[in-house]
């Protein structure tokens, strides 16, 4: 009897590992990519940023599964696989203007400018380091949402966003804040080589003092079009240069 139970055990045991292999999110079989490239609807500027949209979707399926939420990662690619295949993702959502004000400000970084002072004025405090000189490199990941302070050590933001590739080698940091500096239109416009950044690669520094920030011009349109007025980024860029 002892045995037979024993076995019973194992074989539910078994059975509730087997079960738990099956329901793992297996988010490349959502093959989304393949979707998008046969989808005409996603084809094109005009879509790219529904595209953006989806891919930041599938991102987040990624991070449910690697802390194990694999139903709900599951439940997210079953939301991806219907946007893909139902109506233009842009003709979706409210019309609520008041509403879509009051969603968009959640995105908004709450850290503040001109919040407390960090640890640069404490004895074992590390020398700064210039963004080109680290080894390894910098990753994207590590640079988007690492606060930013000025060179007094004050709270000036956060990176909400990275330019690479403009024709004269002028990359850009894009710099919002829950202070003056907010997201979207509020935000200020860095050159990468500007900053410099902890040894620890937590913070990074912009040349400027707290009392100059609010000289600096902010991002004219969310759409980017300064990057080709370059006129606008000689006297943004102006800013951010050496004395």
């Amino acid at each position: 009897m002892i045995a037979v139970r024993t076995l019973f055990v194992a074989a539910l045991i078994g059975a509730v590992s087997v079960t738990e292999a099956f329901a793992e999110c297996e988010i490349a079989d959502a093959r989304l990519e393949e979707a998008i490239r046969q989808n005409p609807r996603l084809r094109g500027p005009a879509n790219s940023q529904s595209v953006r949209d989806l891919r930041s979707l599938r991102d987040a399926a990624f991070t449910l599964r690697s802390y194990g939420r694999h139903e709900d990662c599951e439940r997210l690619l079953a939301n991806i696989r219907e946007l893909i295949a139902g109506p233009p993702m842009g003709s979706l959502g409210g019309n609520d203007e008041e509403d879509a004000d009051k969603q968009e400000a959640a995105r908004e970084p709450k850290i503040r400018r001109g919040a407390s002072l960090g640890s640069r004025d404490k004895k074992d405090a590390k020398p700064l380091i210039r963004i080109d000189q680290l080894t390894p490199g910098l990753r994207t990941d590590e640079m988007i949402g690492a606060e930013v302070r000025s060179s007094d050590d004050k709270i000036v933001g956060e990176v909400r966003n990275i330019v690479f590739g403009t024709k004269d080698g002028r990359d850009y940091a894009i710099i919002a804040s829950g202070g003056f500096f907010t997201t979207g239109k509020d935000s200020i416009v860095v050159p990468i080589r500007a900053l410099k950044v902890t040894q620890d690669r937590s913070s990074f520094f912009l040349p400027i003092a707290k009392e100059v920030m609010k000289t600096v011009p902010v991002m004219p349109d969310q759409d980017y079009n300064w990057l080709s007025d370059q006129a606008w980024r000689v006297h943004n860029d102006a800013f951010f240069e050496k004395p």
